[in-house]
């Protein structure tokens, strides 16, 4: 076999050693995906009503001591938490995820002179690996969250953060993360975190008039932290599903790509083969019309 035919004959065998591994890389995706999937849809509708509770008694509790996480105050300093995932083969997903962050340091806090005076708190091994790469202030407690997520270690990376707001380390909290929309669809976000938002009322609106049992500034400093956990476990749920449908379309287009290659390397194998023949062909006739002569 001429070295040619050899070169082909190996890149055949391994573009299809490749595919094997793309095709096994979707099928596992796509079952972690389906329980990550479930995970998102059940937790929504509670972490939406709870959002909408926690926005209306920001907004109706104007003057309340306990508010310390709905104050807003001038922004100084600015915490960014950024969930991204622990493996990459995952399309463009984590670097949107960062080029977000870094798009919402540059302009949203330009007056602060963004990189010097912001610190990140990754959760997720790739967001972690370039921010500090790229000399920002990295917080490096707890960008191993995915290796056992539960909601005890999110509320950890919650309460370190509304900790730090209410010590008035910082003086914002910034969440960057990617909405699940479906397998092959993410949305990528960013919204503030700490100080709570308020609801708006409209003009003519009467205030909300709640009925507080216990005493007031007791529940609600119980329920605000509670809520603010739940919607970072739900903004966390959200990028785990959307990080396996975006390794699910990435190996999935891989593997169609996979499928092109091996059809134009056969197409190459082929050519050359006949061109081996067509050449060992014309040596012997060349040959016995030399011996007849």
């Amino acid at each position: 076999m001429s070295g040619a035919l050899k070169e082909v004959r190996n890149r055949i065998q391994s573009v299809k050693s490749t595919q094997q591994i793309t095709k096994a890389m979707k099928m596992v995706s796509a079952a972690k995906l389906r329980r990550a999937q479930d995970a998102i849809i059940e937790m929504r509708p509670y972490a939406k009503k709870l959002q909408e509770m926690l926005s209306n008694i920001a907004g109706n509790a104007d003057g309340d001591v306990s508010m310390a996480l709905a104050t807003e105050r001038p922004v100084r300093k600015v915490l960014v938490i950024v969930i991204t995932s622990d493996r990459g083969l995952c399309g463009g997903y984590n670097s949107n995820l960062i080029k977000l962050a870094k798009q919402v340091i540059r302009e949203k806090y330009a007056a602060i002179n963004g990189k010097e005076n912001t610190e990140i708190l990754p959760l997720g091994k790739k967001g972690y690996e370039h921010f500090t790469k790229n000399k920002f202030a990295v917080i490096d407690q707890y960008w191993h969250i995915f290796s056992e997520l539960n909601f005890e270690h999110v509320a950890a990376v919650s309460k370190f953060a509304m900790d730090a707001f209410e010590k008035g380390e910082v003086d914002a909290v910034e969440l960057v993360y990617s909405e699940f929309k479906n397998a092959a669809t993410q949305k990528f976000i960013a919204e503030q975190f700490l100080p709570v938002k308020k609801s708006e009322r409209k003009k003519g609106e009467t205030k909300a008039d709640f009925i507080f049992e216990p005493d007031k500034n007791i529940l609600i400093k119980e329920l605000i932290p509670k809520i603010l956990n739940t919607q970072l476990y739900k903004a966390i749920l959200d990028a785990h599903a959307s990080e396996h449908g975006a390794r699910m379309t990435a190996m999935d287009k891989a593997t169609d790509n996979a499928e092109e290659l091996l059809k134009t390397l056969k197409i190459s194998y082929n050519r050359a083969r006949q061109a081996a023949i067509t050449t060992e062909l014309t040596e012997i006739v060349s040959g016995a019309a030399a011996l007849q002569g």
